[in-house]
């Protein structure tokens, strides 16, 4: 019953009518079924993950999205694909520390909020934002993709959420400052599989290949054969001896005017290790910035 594919144009099928879900009187009471809006309900690790059936859905998810996204999990105890999407839906909903709430919804136990809703498979999920639905997807998708879905989600809701630091960052890190590089690359590169965009991530695996490259070298050795101009290499290592040294800028200029004065080969291995080097430093640093404007004018 599940369907795998992403529905980026699920509401082409038509609106989502939620006003019969709504409570028709003040006087009804519908909330006293399930926790208070705002209140624990089913947490998990602090975060809100609540149960929510059709007499909740106006306090848990119409009126808590006024304040604060809600994501809706549609699901079954029969489904084995809601299996695997729906612990990780809780485990996001820990990490993001209250920025959005996870509401599960048994289809069997609550059959007129699925036909609302227009589910034809689960698990399916929607995000419901300012007491509308924004967005959704059906199937079960990539940690990585949902963790994208959950950010627009944030986003559409005016909600800046700060990533959580992955641990695995902080081992990768440790085993780069002991030297263990063949350690270090391996947790990088495992981190960039999961997350190819980690400018954490690349950052140290650049560092990794610095470290690498200057291993048994000696400082004052390779600066001075750095004084013939015409041998690349010896540029190459002087520049990675400045970066380690503190001196990044001065080691961006010798590899700018290394690629003015080379051609072919040379000059690309050379404009390659120049962004090796401006990985480390990040897109931020404003000496990656001019460094790479004086790269552009050197190449054309």
């Amino acid at each position: 019953m599940s369907d795998p594919r992403i529905t980026s144009s699920i509401f082409t099928r038509g609106a989502v009518d939620l006003s019969a879900l709504r409570a028709p009187t003040p006087t009804s009471t519908p909330a006293q079924a399930g926790p208070p809006a705002g209140a624990p309900g089913g947490a998990v690790g602090g975060v809100t993950v609540i149960d929510v059936t059709e007499a909740t859905f106006q306090s848990e998810v119409l009126e808590r999205s006024l304040n604060t996204p809600v994501v809706i999990d549609f699901w079954a105890e029969w489904c084995e694909p809601c299996k695997q999407l729906s612990p990780v839906l809780e485990r996001l909903a820990v990490e993001g520390g209250g920025a959005w709430v996870l509401a599960k919804i048994d289809v069997d136990a609550n059959p007129r909020l699925a036909q609302m809703f227009r589910v034809q498979g689960i698990p399916m999920v929607y995000a419901v934002v300012g007491g509308q639905p924004v967005d959704a997807f059906s199937g079960v998708v990539p940690e990585a993709q949902l963790k994208q879905w959950i950010q627009a989600v944030l986003k559409a809701g005016g909600v800046a959420l700060t990533e959580p630091a992955d641990p695995r960052l902080d081992e990768a890190d440790d085993a780069l400052m002991t030297g263990d590089l063949d350690a270090a690359e391996q947790a990088y590169r495992k981190i960039l599989a999961d997350a190819p965009a980690d400018a954490a991530a690349e950052a140290g695996l650049a560092q990794v290949g610095l470290a690498r490259r200057v291993a048994g070298a000696d400082p004052q050795s390779a600066l001075a054969a750095a004084a013939n101009p015409d041998d690349v290499d010896a540029q190459l290592l002087a520049a990675d001896i400045e970066v380690l040294s503190g001196l990044a800028e001065q080691a961006y200029k010798r590899l700018v005017d290394t690629v003015r004065r080379t051609a072919g080969d040379d000059r690309e291995k050379v404009r390659q290790h120049l962004i090796g080097l401006f990985t480390i430093a990040g897109p931020d640093d404003p000496a990656v910035a001019s460094a790479r404007r004086a790269l552009a004018s050197a190449l054309f």
